[in-house]
C-alpha cells in the first residue's frame, strides 16, 4: 500500500481553512495492524522544528516530537531535564510545519508519573497548545492505568516500552533489554498491559530481536521498532542520528547521510572566503543605481 495525497479545499467549522493534504489519523494508524504482514510498514521520524517538519512530512506517516530534543537541540546530558514548556513549543512548531503526518508529542519526565489526573492535565495542555493529535509516554504495566484514564477521556496515547530513556538512572545505561528470561517476560507483560489499556500504538526500543518479533505477533496495536526488528509494524529513528549530524550514534542507527561533516566543511569554505575577502562579492552587495 503506497501513501497517496489528496487535496481538500472544502471548509467547515472543524476545518475553517482549506487543508492542502489530509492528515493521517489515529484510527488509520491503528488500522494498519489489521492488514497483517501485507501492510506497508509505518514510517516515523523525530522532528523538532518547522523546517525539518516540512522536509520530513511528505515521507512519513508520523512525526514524533521526541524529548530527545533535550540532547539534540539543547545539549542536555539526558532527556530527564526536558520540560513541558519545551515540548509544547517544539510540538507547535512541528504541527505548523506539517500537513500530512500524524504529530505525536512526548510527555516529559515528571509530567505524568504522579497520577492519571496529572497526566491528563499535562496531555491536555500539550494537545491544546500544539495542535498535535496524540501524546507518547514511557512505561509498561505501571503506566497502564494512566493510559486507560487518558484514552477514556479522548487523548490518544502511544506507549513506549523496552529501553525507556527517561528511566536511564534506574536502568543504569542504554544497553539492550531482554537478555534474561525474566526481563524478556517483563517486556512482553508490559506490551500486553499497555495494549489492553488502550494505547493506539507503541514504540519498542532496544530489545533483542526475538522479543520484538514475538511482541509484534502477539499484540493488536502497531509496534514501532527502534533497535528492535525489521518485522515490527514500523520504524522510528532520531532524525539527527539518521542524517549523520553526530559522529557517534547507537548501533541500531543507519546513517543515511553525513550532514555533520558536510555542514562543517561548508562552514569552513564560508570562513575561508570571509578571511580572504572574497565574500561578499558584487553579487551579494547593494550598489548605487547608475
Amino acid at each position: 500500500m503506497s501513501t497517496t495525497f489528496t487535496i481538500d479545499t472544502a471548509t467547515s467549522r472543524a476545518t475553517p481553512t482549506p487543508a492542502p493534504m489530509k492528515r493521517m489519523t489515529v484510527p488509520a494508524i491503528r488500522a494498519r495492524k489489521k492488514e497483517g504482514v501485507t501492510a506497508e510498514p509505518l514510517v516515523m521520524l523525530t522532528a523538532y522544528t518547522v523546517r525539518m517538519a516540512q522536509l520530513l512530512d511528505p515521507h512519513c506517516d508520523m512525526l514524533l516530537v521526541g524529548d530527545s530534543l533535550g540532547q539534540v537541540i539543547y545539549g542536555l546530558p539526558s532527556t530527564v531535564p526536558v520540560s513541558l514548556d519545551m515540548m509544547c513549543a517544539h510540538g507547535a512548531a512541528v504541527t505548523r510545519g506539517s500537513w500530512h503526518s500524524l504529530v505525536i508529542v512526548d510527555m516529559p519526565f515528571g509530567s505524568y508519573e504522579g497520577s492519571p489526573e496529572q497526566a491528563f492535565h499535562s496531555a491536555a495542555r500539550i494537545l491544546k497548545e500544539t495542535g498535535a493529535a496524540a501524546v507518547k509516554l514511557e512505561g509498561g504495566e505501571a503506566m497502564a492505568p494512566t493510559i486507560a484514564f487518558l484514552a477514556a477521556r479522548g487523548i490518544p496515547v502511544m506507549a513506549h516500552i523496552g529501553l525507556t530513556p527517561q528511566a536511564v538512572n534506574v536502568l543504569g545505561g542504554y544497553g539492550a533489554r531482554g537478555r534474561s528470561e525474566a526481563e524478556a517476560a517483563k517486556i512482553m507483560a508490559d506490551a500486553t498491559a499497555v495494549a489492553d489499556a488502550g494505547c493506539f500504538a507503541m514504540v519498542l526500543e532496544g530489545v533483542l530481536e526475538p522479543i520484538a518479533i514475538a511482541i509484534t505477533e502477539a499484540v493488536a496495536v502497531p509496534i514501532i521498532g527502534i533497535g528492535a526488528s525489521a518485522r515490527c509494524d514500523g520504524q522510528v529513528l532520531v532524525v539527527d542520528d539518521m542524517l549523520g549530524m553526530f559522529e557517534r550514534v547507537p548501533r541500531f542507527v543507519k546513517k543515511y547521510d553525513d550532514l555533520g561533516t558536510r555542514i562543517a566543511e561548508t562552514a569552513g569554505r564560508y570562513a575561508a572566503d570571509v578571511r580572504a575577502r572574497t565574500f561578499p562579492t558584487v553579487e551579494q552587495t547593494y550598489q548605487p543605481k547608475a
